[in-house]
């Protein structure tokens, strides 16, 4: 059934049930690492994108934090280079940290705000290049320009989100001599949830959330402790591309990070059920 087709009644039913889930939220900031199919599927971008702006209507204060691995692999083959990956980490030489410029900080970045204001909202991109918000230093010469956080120069997003903005940020980094490096999406915006104390951490992916079993959609975990989730590492439950994630989790959290969550971005409105229903989406990490 469509939300056209319901009663008046029924209707506000509906919208009163989100009120304890406002009144928590109202006022704390939550970050979203938004990626992944909802970030190359049309729909699905149109629809994280009012979901974001509904709950900064109702007075959450939300940061969306960005990759854009895909396209920018996808540039580099139209200009005749072709993308190599070490360990999972992109190889990013001079010229492909150029692109990556081009890609994240311009074009993805550029849209995202765009989409945000069609939808009624306040936005303003950044790069972790601008005001320094995001200071790294080489993780290994053999990456090429590949960075590590150092510091999160939070001031930049208080003074945003004080504004009624909301902050939409690519992670490129850049050190003192004035190097650019390209930062790991899912650590960049754990780093950002720490460094201004998130009430939540939501991070977008393409599975249903983390599974005792990954072939057995019925295993979902709907919520576990850091120890339980280093127990699930140790026991490889948790393995592969999932790793980085759920590390990037625990790391807010023992940071200061209330709660961190993954979601299956591939399923509509999953922001918006994750902040306003009590079932919420996906697996949520707690600090116990």
């Amino acid at each position: 059934m469509k939300y056209d087709d319901l009663t008046n009644s029924t209707r506000a039913h509906i919208l009163v049930q989100a009120l304890p889930y406002i009144q928590r939220y109202y006022g704390k900031t939550v970050v979203v690492k938004y990626g992944g199919n909802a970030m190359t599927s049309e729909e699905l971008k149109e629809q994280v994108m009012e979901d974001i702006v509904l709950l900064t209507m109702v007075g959450v204060r939300v940061v969306l934090v960005h990759g854009g691995g895909p396209e920018l692999s996808h540039l580099m083959q139209r200009l005749g280079k072709k993308p190599e990956f070490i360990d999972g980490l992109r190889v990013t030489d001079k010229e492909t940290i150029d692109m990556a410029q081009m890609v994240l900080a311009g074009k993805i970045n550029k849209s995202l705000v765009n989409l945000l204001q069609m939808k009624g909202g306040q936005a303003v991109g950044l790069s972790g290049m601008d005001g320094r918000l995001i200071e790294a230093v080489i993780r290994d010469p053999k990456y090429g320009y590949v960075g590590d956080v150092t510091k999160i120069n939070a001031d930049i997003i208080n003074t945003l989100l004080d504004s009624g903005y909301i902050p939409v940020i690519s992670t490129l980094g850049c050190d003192r001599e004035g190097n650019t490096y390209n930062i790991n999406g899912d650590t960049g915006a754990g780093k950002i949830a720490s460094a201004i104390k998130a009430e939540r951490l939501i991070m977008m992916t393409d599975i249903e959330g983390i599974m005792k079993d990954r072939d057995d959609p019925d295993s979902l975990i709907s919520s576990l402790s850091i120890k339980e989730a280093e127990e699930l590492m140790e026991q490889r439950v948790i393995s592969g591309g999932m790793i980085p994630k759920v590390t990037c989790c625990t790391d807010a959290l023992n940071e200061g990070v209330k709660a961190a969550v993954i979601i299956d971005g591939r399923v509509p409105h999953a922001v918006l059920m994750e902040i306003l229903t009590d079932e919420g989406a996906g697996t949520m990490i707690t600090k116990e």
